[in-house]
């Protein structure tokens, strides 16, 4: 079953300049989707459209079987949304904000007070439930937003950016809620810079580039996509791109040559490093080499 559906959604903001261009993306029940895409890349658009919080221009977005322009409030009863510049207030506590929210959503104050109880415990935000968000820092603050997401237990759930700010250890925290909540049965849409991040929980990812998807599959598929099993990381004297290419393709990079390669031109790369005194490392392509490498395609077609 399919939660989420648009079909061929577009968006302008000034009706020269579009945020979306025919956005076609489905995404399963109980299924974790990474969209990933620069600043400006169509990401928040997408998500607010969904949300019913913003208009699209043309195409429709179905969430749950609702059209989330014609059944705004239906849909908005079935999701939670962490926004991206969303800011708990200074003056209340990860407590108040996550309990008196569930209260607002309409849950009885029993279960309220069990969920603030639960989630607040599940992003180590207990023992400061009780201090007001102006004294905690950045990183917690923002935990508080996506206790207040979870804790809602929402069909549906959207993640704007929700571990921005947040060191490696609370990131690793997070992440293992949002597996939580697909493994209960939710459907999560998360928008990320991050690609490990988008590694470590998406089910499937989808890359957005100036409003369009130019990828979407499971993080394997789109890295296969780009045909390139493996990259050579190379530097020394007397290296020339010109003979690199005839073994892959050819990135600079700093100081250094990356090369993108199969597995039988990997070893003859390898042995003329060798050869030349080249310092060379090996390594599979990632989710980050296939996102820049179809983002660059994207760019060198529009030029």
């Amino acid at each position: 079953m399919y939660v989420i559906e648009s079909e061929d959604l577009w968006k302008t903001y000034d009706g020269r300049r579009w945020a979306l261009s025919g956005v076609d993306l489905r995404v399963r029940e109980g299924e974790v989707l990474a969209l990933l895409g620069r600043n400006g890349a169509g990401k928040t658009t997408f998500i607010r459209i969904a949300c019913s919080l913003l208009k699209p221009t043309r195409g429709s977005v179905r969430v749950l079987g609702m059209d989330v322009t014609q059944e705004s409030s239906r849909v908005r009863e079935r999701i939670a949304l962490v926004p991206q510049e969303g800011r708990p207030s200074n003056l209340n506590t990860p407590w108040s904000h996550v309990y008196y929210y569930l209260i607002a959503r309409g849950l009885p104050r029993s279960e309220a007070r069990v969920r603030a109880r639960r989630y607040l415990q599940s992003l180590e935000l207990w023992d400061v439930r009780d201090v007001i968000c102006g004294n905690l820092s950045g990183g917690m603050r923002q935990r508080v937003l996506v206790a207040m997401a979870l804790a809602t237990e929402a069909d549906v759930l959207f993640l704007d950016e929700p571990t921005i700010g947040l060191d490696p250890l609370s990131k690793q925290t997070v992440w293992e809620q949002i597996r939580d909540s697909a493994a209960e049965g939710r459907t999560v849409v998360v928008t990320t810079h991050n690609m490990e991040e988008a590694e470590t929980i998406a089910d499937r990812v989808a890359i957005i580039d100036e409003g369009r998807i130019v990828a979407s599959g499971t993080p394997e598929e789109v890295r296969a996509r780009v045909g390139y099993e493996y990259r050579v990381d190379l530097r020394g004297d007397g290296i020339e791109a010109s003979e690199l290419s005839s073994y892959g393709l050819v990135r600079r990079i700093g100081d250094r040559y990356r090369v993108y390669l199969s597995d039988s031109t990997a070893r003859e790369l390898l042995d003329l490093a060798i050869a030349r005194g080249w310092t060379a490392s090996l390594s599979r392509t990632t989710l980050e080499d296939a996102f820049v490498l179809l983002v660059g395609e994207v760019e060198e077609h529009a030029g």
